[in-house]
């Protein structure tokens, strides 16, 4: 669910180190730079990139900037193929079945590894080039203020994709805030040093 629907999943995170005064000018740029890149008329099995916030198939922000007072507000599109476990075994047991008919003919009786290994790629290929992709936007909110950034899903590998992403658009390093970073916040280090060394306790 996005970040304006009722309720959502969020993972909080905050950059690490100081931004340039005039670094904000340049997110829009940077955000075009890492966009996302359509994949309907490929084979390419994802794709994943910033598009806008309001309008995820506006990917050039033409109807509306990611500015929003002193919050930056975009999101993540992810586009992945799948294919049914069903529709690939079926498919890969008819190309197996055609390609053992091909080599018989030609007097050679089994499949190497490197064949069968060619052949599920090439089946696979074919596959991804009929199947649509499926498309997920993932809001992301950016507080200038404090520089805190909330991103809208709590699945490990989209918070992967999305700490990768966000590296490499704007070179800057992100810290979740779990309960433990939270805890952190203007303690001294006699505090951390007590913090640090708590242990569990089992109560059951």
């Amino acid at each position: 669910m996005g970040i304006l629907s009722s309720s959502a999943s969020i993972t909080r995170y905050r950059i690490v180190q100081d931004i340039p005064d005039d670094f904000l000018t340049e997110v829009p740029e940077r955000l075009i730079k890492h966009k996302f890149r359509d994949i309907d008329h490929t084979a390419d099995e994802r794709s994943f990139g910033w598009t806008s916030f309001d309008d995820m198939l506006d990917m050039n922000w033409n109807s509306s900037t990611p500015h929003k007072g002193h919050y930056l507000a975009f999101a993540l599109r992810l586009d992945t193929r799948r294919i049914p476990p069903a529709v690939l075994k079926k498919h890969l047991r008819l190309a197996l079945d055609q390609a053992r008919q091909e080599l018989e003919a030609k007097g050679q009786k089994f499949i190497s590894r490197d064949q069968k290994k060619e052949i599920k790629e090439n089946v696979q290929i074919k596959l991804f080039a009929k199947t649509l992709p499926i498309p997920a936007v993932f809001d992301v909110v950016w507080d200038t203020s404090n520089n805190f950034i909330y991103l809208a899903s709590t699945s490990p590998k989209i918070r992967e994709l999305f700490l990768d992403l966000f590296n490499a658009t704007f070179e800057l390093h992100l810290e979740q805030r779990t309960a433990y970073f939270c805890a952190l916040t203007g303690m001294d280090q006699g505090a951390k040093k007590q913090l640090d060394e708590l242990e569990p306790v089992i109560y059951i």
